[in-house]
């Protein structure tokens, strides 16, 4: 079952509301971990929750998808509610992301999955450029402090 693709074959391309989960992992220095996309661009891991599935939930089943990573989210960073996507496939969505702080429980580090070209922590003074606003946001507060944030 797959909640978007389900909506979207009962609305089609009308403007909805979709909220998702992601975090920040650190390493021993403080580097933040990033997920270079397979549609484009570094970004937080993370995704859409499924019909059902708790904020913490989706953080956890979307590291894991996308990382590889067993991750417990142990405190929510804040949340970001403002972004209008606009898919290039036609689709319009308001973004509500929660944003956690994620301690690395088990599994290993692995890229090989349909969503992740590399995975790499990355220094605060290195990061990349970010695909999404809502991801840039998020690591600025978390390095200036700024939790928990709602914008």
């Amino acid at each position: 079952m797959d909640y978007i693709q389900d909506l979207r074959r009962a609305i089609g391309h009308a403007p909805v509301i979709l909220t998702f989960a992601g975090g920040i992992v650190t390493d021993a220095t403080g580097a933040i971990l990033l997920q270079e996309r397979s549609d484009g661009g570094w970004g937080l891991p993370g995704g859409a929750l499924e019909f059902g599935e708790t904020a913490t939930a989706a953080c956890r089943r979307e590291f894991l998808e996308e990382t590889g990573l067993e991750v417990a989210p142990t405190r929510l960073l804040g949340v970001d509610s403002g972004a209008i996507q606009h898919y290039a496939n036609g689709d319009v969505a308001q973004c509500v992301v929660l944003f956690f702080a994620c301690r690395v429980v088990g599994g290993r580090l692995n890229a090989e999955n349909a969503e992740t070209q590399a995975l790499r922590y990355f220094a605060p003074a290195d990061l990349p450029p970010l695909f999404s606003p809502q991801h840039e946001r998020a690591v600025r507060h978390y390095l200036n402090g700024e939790t928990p944030f709602a914008d």
